[in-house]
């Protein structure tokens, strides 16, 4: 039960703060509007912070589908509790897309450009190549779990004290590589709020893109597995 309420909550909490961030950033007459991605990858990497920190006492605080596996490949998790994850994670990311909406419906209402709406669940390459785009996933998250794992490699997952040079992480990962994709680094952050855009009544909401959705999924997969086997080789 800890689980399941530690990485639904902690997942919601990151959505809430990150996709909302980009909400205020990206969607017209809201506050914050054309704030700029340096707003966006601080605001992501207080949403890391703050979700890992909340959750750190129930679950361990993966908060990521590429971490869970990760710490499962190096020993650290029961392959039997890797579903458990995933799907909090996965409901938790889906249940923030949705408050996201709830919050800013009235600037969605007011925004009319289908690609804005969509960047506050979701991530869209700046360039569409998906060979390429699944290259810069899997690298960018390779580097994220590699620096998770060292980082946090005298526990026996992400504690509290964690939060905060995780978060840093995040925020140089964001500014660093965050270019050509827009960093998902993770599944469940991304597929989850893109459900939530499928079904939520947005007015010019536009394509979920979903020819492009398994790139944000395999990619930090596959980016998790080889950090976790470099990990193993380094250690």
């Amino acid at each position: 039960m800890n689980i399941l309420i530690g990485e639904t909550l902690g997942s919601a909490l990151l959505i809430v703060f990150g996709n909302g961030v980009v909400a205020n950033v990206v969607l017209d007459k809201s506050k914050g509007h054309q704030g700029g991605w340096m707003v966006i990858t601080m605001g992501w990497a207080m949403a890391v912070f703050i979700a890992v920190y909340c959750a750190a006492g129930f679950s361990g605080a993966h908060l990521n589908p590429a971490v869970s596996l990760a710490l499962a490949i190096i020993g650290k998790l029961s392959w039997n509790l890797l579903p458990l994850y995933i799907g909090a994670q996965l409901l938790g990311c889906l249940l923030g897309g949705i408050l996201v909406w709830a919050i800013y419906r009235d600037h969605f209402s007011a925004t009319k450009d289908s690609a804005s709406i969509q960047a506050c669940f979701c991530t869209k390459p700046a360039i569409h190549n998906y060979r390429q785009n699944f290259i810069t996933e899997a690298l960018a998250t390779l580097i994220f779990i590699l620096g998770v794992l060292l980082l946090t490699k005298s526990d026996q997952g992400l504690g509290s004290l964690d939060a905060l040079p995780v978060a840093l992480l995040v925020l140089g990962i964001g500014l660093s590589l965050g270019g050509p994709t827009g960093y998902a680094i993770n599944p469940a952050r991304d597929l989850g709020p893109r459900i939530a855009h499928a079904i939520l009544p947005i007015t010019n909401k536009g394509s979920n893109d979903w020819p492009y959705a398994w790139v944000p999924v395999a990619g930090p997969l596959a980016g998790a597995i080889g950090g976790s086997l470099l990990y193993q080789l380094i250690i």
